[in-house]
């Protein structure tokens, strides 16, 4: 793994790995079965990384970006011998049947264009197969390199809002689970433990798929950091009890104008924050925004099969035939986020200027490095 040994998070397995040198497979931890069974997945094909994708054994934003990477070089890494044209035409292929894998996270859209501008390029600069396929597998590492990197900077840079004694809420999974480094939410909260500070985190359960409870508990817990789980709808008590003293969540689209998209319940979690005055952090990369879209409400929202309400886990909980609306995310409204961290910044009191203004100063420096 790409974090710090000192943060804890290396007692943690890789959640995307890519095996072998050139034919290769991607590693996965199968998150489906945490916390009870620690199993991964090696994958071959690009039929099965959407299936990954879909039935959420790999998740989180991040996380989805690094293995659409490696998984389009799945579906081409045998063309040594093809035409860099047939090469590049597969992999345009594989990058729109990835992308149909799930719609909400930018990051898998963020991704795969890369990878797909990066084989039209060396298509251009007249590479032959071999030598486009050494470039794709280039972009895949520096797209994992790179999500390790701005975990660790979004890590330091939210820090200092994590105050010493303090307890955090945090909702849905935004740690390394979720990403291939230490993290988005929990960055800050890892970064702060590792400097000596006092922090633990009410984590809530997350209905319907838990994914508080299944993988967020038991993340903290296996990297030394105190955690309480709640269910979703014992935050309000938590609040008005003064237990928390900040949340923090991720994010799977973030708008032009600073509206977050994250998972079902954010919403509510930022609207008690405020009723509590309680600041409410989002962490997330910058390839989490989305500036093509002017606000939350045109983000579309995954809509998720009925069985994951009704029969959660293998067990019917409600009546045969009963109605299901089963929405994935929802959007927090940027007037009830207290600051968006960012590996290029942070910006407080998000809106559509400020979003932009940090965009920019981040693509600049990009292309100032590059």
């Amino acid at each position: 793994m790409h974090s710090s040994p000192s943060h804890g998070t290396d007692l943690l397995p890789a959640t995307v790995a890519w095996l072998g040198a050139r034919p290769g497979r991607v590693r996965l931890l199968e998150q489906t079965l945490l916390p009870l069974e620690t199993r991964f997945l090696e994958l071959e094909t690009v039929p099965q990384m959407v299936d990954a994708i879909r039935r959420l054994a790999v998740r989180g934003a991040p996380a989805i970006g690094v293995a659409a990477g490696y998984g389009a070089l799945l579906g081409v890494q045998h063309m040594v011998r093809a035409s860099t044209a047939e090469l590049v035409q597969r992999l345009v292929e594989d990058c729109r049947t990835l992308v149909a894998a799930r719609p909400t996270a930018v990051n898998l859209f963020w991704a795969l264009e890369r990878m797909e501008s990066a084989g039209k390029a060396a298509h251009a600069r007249g590479l032959d197969a071999a030598a486009a396929l050494d470039t794709l597998f280039a972009e895949a590492e520096a797209i994992h390199r790179e999500d390790a990197d701005q975990c660790r900077r979004m890590g330091e840079l939210g820090a200092p809002y994590v105050p010493d004694g303090v307890a955090v809420l945090t909702h849905c999974n935004a740690g390394a689970l979720a990403t291939g480094g230490m993290g988005t939410a929990l960055a800050p909260i890892y970064v702060a433990h590792s400097q000596g500070k006092r922090v633990s985190v009410y984590a809530d359960e997350t209905r319907p798929l838990l994914q508080g409870a299944r993988l967020t508990a038991w993340e903290l817990s296996q990297a030394g950091v105190p955690v309480t789980l709640i269910t979703d709808n014992m935050a309000a008590r938590v609040m008005s009890e003064g237990r928390v003293g900040a949340v923090f969540v991720g994010s799977d689209r973030i708008a032009a104008n600073g509206d977050v998209c994250n998972k079902i319940g954010t919403f509510g979690v930022a609207v008690l924050a405020r009723h509590h005055n309680l600041p409410f952090y989002v962490v997330a990369p910058t390839s989490t925004f989305d500036p093509t879209v002017p606000t939350g409400a045109e983000i579309p929202i995954e809509e998720r099969e009925p069985e994951e309400v009704t029969e959660g886990f293998g067990r019917r909980t409600a009546p045969t035939g009963v109605r299901v609306y089963n929405p994935a995310f929802d959007v927090t409204p940027a007037e009830l986020v207290t600051a968006i961290i960012t590996e290029a910044g942070v910006i407080e009191r998000p809106d559509r200027t400020r979003v932009l203004e940090l965009l920019s100063r981040a693509r600049h420096r990009a292309l100032a490095a590059g």
